[in-house]
C-alpha cells in the first residue's frame, strides 16, 4: 500500500486529520518545517517524517516516493505584500514535485467565495493555489470552505472571544454578510472520504454546514448557548484597517492576520454547487448551533489534558519558570520547578492537599475564600476530604472535584466554587533524571463572558502569588519529608 502524504500536519485541520487517517490504516508521511514541533503528538510514532519546505523545491522529491494521495494545506495567513506569490510558487513546486513522483491525486482545502465576484486578495489568493496545484498534471480534489467552527480555528475563534468579551459591539458592515460556517468535524470527514471516492479528482466541490447566517447571528447564536446577553449596534462605516486593530485588541489574534481575515468577509461565501452531496452522499453537514455546541464541549479537563498541553522536557533549560497562555478561549498559567525528590515523594505531597491539611501556603487565604464561596451559595470547605492521604477520581477535595488520578504521577481537580467560568488545577510529578522529578503546576481557567476575564485578570495577583508559594511549599514538603 502506497503512503498518504501530508502537509501543514503542524497546523489546524493537518493536526486533525492525521490521527483520523493513521487510525483507519493509512500509511501516512508528513511533511514539515521543523520535525521538532511534532514532539508530543500522540500520532507521532505512527507516521514517516521528513523534513523540508515547499518553498525549497529540492526539498520536496524524498517525501514525495511512493506517494499515492498528497494532501496540501498549506496558506499564507500574513498581511504581507509577497503572501500571493509565496503561495502560487509554493504550490508549483509541490504540484511538479507530485507529477515526478506519479502520484495519484492532490486534495487541496481551499476558500469558499464566487471566483465571478470582487474577492479580497486572501481570498483570491485561496482559488489561486487551487488553480496552480491543477496545472501541472496530478488530478486535484479542491474543497471549498468559508467559515470552518471548531475551538482553535481562527475564525471561530474571533467570534467567541468578540462575544464573550464585549456585552455590547459596534459592528461594522461585514458582521451582516452572509457566510455558511462547517463544522471542523464535517471538514475532515470531507478530506478522508476524498481518499476512496474517485469521483472527486479533478473537481472544485464546496462545501459547508446546514445553515446559511450573518456573522452577527453567528454571534447571537454563540451568546445564547452560553447564556449570554449580547447587543450589536451596527455603524455605517469601519474599515478593516480599524477592524483589525479592534479585533487585535478584543482577541489573541494579531492585526497581521486578523487584517486578510477581515478583508474577505465583505465576500458572502455560501455554497452555490451542490456538487457535494452528490459525490458524498453519506455525508450530512450538521448546523451552527451543533458546531458549536460540540467545539465548547472541548473546554473539559480531559480535552485541556490532550490538547493544549504541550510536552514537556526531562529538563527546565531555558524555559521560564512560569508560562501563561491564552489559547483558544483557554487561559493557561503553568509553574514548574524541579524537585530533589522521587515522583512518588512529590505526589504524596500534593496529592494530601485539602481537608485537615489544609494548603500549605495561605491556607488563611483559602478559607476566606472557602467562606465567600459559602456566602454566594457554593460548597466551601465543609466538604474537606474522603480520606486524610488517598484520592480517587469522583472525590470531593473542599470545591474541588477530583477529576482524574495517576498515582505517582498527576493529580487533576475541577473547581465547584462559584465561578464566572470553569477552573481545573493539575499537579503532575516527572523524573527527570538523577533522582530529581520536575513538578509542573499548571491552572487552566474557561471564562465565561466579560466577568470572567475580569475575575481572571483582577485577581491574577493575588492567585499568582498564592499558586507560586504553593508550588514552593511542596517542593520543600517533598525535599524534607515530615517522619509522620
Amino acid at each position: 500500500m502506497k503512503n498518504i502524504l501530508v502537509t501543514g500536519a503542524t497546523g489546524y485541520i493537518g493536526g486533525r486529520l492525521i490521527p483520523r487517517l493513521v487510525n483507519t490504516g493509512h500509511p501516512v508521511r508528513v511533511f514539515v518545517r521543523d520535525a521538532g514541533r511534532l514532539q508530543g503528538r500522540p500520532w507521532e510514532s505512527r507516521v514517516d517524517v521528513y523534513q523540508g519546505d515547499v518553498l525549497q523545491a529540492e526539498t520536496l522529491p524524498p517525501a514525495m516516493q511512493d506517494v499515492s494521495t498528497a494532501y496540501y494545506l498549506i496558506h499564507s495567513m500574513s498581511g504581507s505584500d509577497d503572501f500571493h506569490q509565496r503561495d502560487l510558487d509554493a504550490a508549483r513546486n509541490f504540484a511538479q514535485a507530485a507529477r515526478e513522483a506519479d502520484v495519484e491525486r492532490i486534495i487541496y482545502l481551499g476558500g469558499l467565495g464566487d471566483p465571478e465576484a470582487d474577492l479580497s486578495h486572501h481570498l483570491q489568493s485561496r482559488q489561486a493555489t487551487g488553480n496552480e496545484l491543477a496545472q501541472h498534471g496530478v488530478p486535484v480534489t479542491e474543497f471549498r470552505a468559508a467559515i470552518i467552527v471548531g475551538s482553535g480555528s481562527i475564525s471561530f475563534e474571533m467570534i467567541r472571544y468578540l462575544t464573550e468579551r464585549l456585552p455590547v459591539m459596534i459592528c461594522p458592515q461585514w458582521v451582516f454578510t452572509r457566510v455558511q460556517p462547517i463544522a471542523i468535524q464535517d471538514v475532515v470527514q470531507y478530506l478522508s472520504s476524498a481518499l476512496d471516492n474517485p469521483a472527486s479528482a479533478g473537481k472544485i466541490i464546496e462545501i459547508g454546514g446546514k445553515d446559511v447566517l450573518t456573522y452577527g447571528e453567528m454571534m447571537k447564536t454563540y451568546a445564547d448557548i452560553r447564556g449570554l446577553k449580547r447587543f450589536l449596534i451596527p455603524v455605517p462605516v469601519l474599515t478593516p484597517s480599524l477592524s483589525s486593530h479592534w479585533v487585535h485588541w478584543m482577541t489573541p489574534v494579531s492585526a497581521s492576520i486578523v487584517r486578510p481575515l477581515i478583508e474577505g468577509l465583505k465576500n458572502e461565501v455560501i455554497v452555490r454547487d451542490q456538487r457535494a452531496a452528490e459525490i458524498f452522499p453519506l455525508i450530512h453537514p450538521v448546523g451552527y448551533r451543533d458546531a458549536v455546541q460540540k467545539a465548547l464541549a472541548n473546554l473539559t479537563a480531559d480535552q485541556v489534558e490532550t490538547r493544549w498541553s504541550d510536552s514537556l522536557s526531562s529538563s527546565q533549560g531555558d524555559r521560564p519558570p512560569v508560562i501563561l497562555e491564552n489559547r483558544e478561549g483557554m487561559i493557561i498559567e503553568r509553574r514548574e520547578v524541579r524537585v530533589r525528590a522521587a515522583p512518588d515523594d512529590v505526589y504524596r505531597v500534593y496529592s494530601r492537599l485539602g481537608g485537615e491539611q489544609g494548603w500549605l501556603y495561605f491556607d488563611w487565604a483559602w478559607r476566606l475564600r472557602g467562606f465567600l464561596d459559602r456566602l454566594l451559595g457554593g460548597s466551601g470547605l465543609r466538604r474537606g476530604r474522603r480520606t486524610p492521604d488517598q484520592v480517587r477520581p469522583g472525590d470531593a477535595v473542599d470545591f474541588w472535584r477530583v477529576e482524574a488520578v495517576k498515582p505517582g504521577q498527576s493529580l487533576r481537580l475541577r473547581a465547584e466554587m462559584k465561578l464566572p467560568g470553569q477552573a481545573w488545577l493539575e499537579f503532575q510529578s516527572q523524573p527527570s533524571g538523577n533522582d530529581d522529578c520536575q513538578l509542573i503546576q499548571t491552572a487552566f481557567f474557561a471564562p465565561k463572558g466579560l466577568s470572567g476575564f475580569l475575575y481572571w485578570y483582577l485577581l491574577y495577583p493575588v492567585h499568582s502569588l498564592i499558586f507560586s508559594g504553593l508550588t514552593a511549599r511542596i517542593k520543600e514538603r517533598a525535599e524534607n519529608p515530615s517522619p509522620h
